[in-house]
């Protein structure tokens, strides 16, 4: 007798279904994650839900730098109390950020793009928080933007297009790359901190 995902009752094949769509997840793990939540007591079950409902009802986005905040207004977030907008450094995602902001290397404000282009996978600009950033600089105050994406190809290219669109309409803000201190296809997250000092003290001018 052959046993196959049909099987199954569909409450656990709309589980694996809901695990498949996490990013890093393949058929054969979100099976796995499927089975260990039946085997799970109902009260860490419940608990989990909790903390998922919580998170999309609670939190939200900064309208400024698009960090995570619980503020009922959503307009300001821990990320940009007290920080200087003469100087923002842009990133991929939230955990770069914590990653930076935790190593005291940065002293200005972020700025979160949420994902970076990618065309093979359909994310242009317009699915970024990209206009949120040029929002920003319209407001003026500030001088320099870092540019502190991923050395992966869709880093680069979102980089290339920052830039381009930076310089072509904000003349007097100066843009920067983090130097290739950093290896090529790391991700920020996993930089330590001598070589995330060394690429911050190191970045170069962007020149399209």
């Amino acid at each position: 007798m052959t046993f196959s995902r049909s099987s199954l009752p569909s409450e656990v094949q709309k589980l694996i279904v809901a695990f498949s769509t996490l990013p890093g997840i393949g058929p054969k793990t979100a099976q796995r994650l499927a089975y260990f939540v039946l085997t799970q007591d109902k009260n860490e079950v419940a608990n989990l839900a909790t903390a998922l409902k919580e998170v999309k009802e609670n939190l939200d986005f900064c309208k400024t730098c698009c960090f995570i905040t619980s503020n009922e207004d959503k307009t300001i977030c821990k990320l940009c109390e007290d920080k200087d907008p003469i100087l923002i450094c842009v990133v991929e995602s939230v955990i770069d950020a914590i990653t930076i902001e935790a190593s005291g290397i940065h002293k200005g404000g972020f700025h979160i793009l949420h994902g970076a282009i990618s065309p093979m996978a359909g994310i242009g600009p317009e699915q970024l928080k990209i206009n949120e950033l040029f929002n920003r600089l319209k407001r003026g105050g500030t001088k320099e933007v870092i540019i502190a994406t991923n050395p992966t190809l869709e880093g680069e290219a979102t980089a290339m297009y920052l830039t381009k669109t930076i310089k072509e309409n904000y003349y007097d803000i100066k843009t920067t790359r983090l130097a290739r201190g950093l290896a090529s296809g790391t991700d920020l997250e996993y930089s330590d901190f001598n070589t995330l000092s060394n690429a911050f003290e190191n970045r170069t001018s962007l020149d399209i």
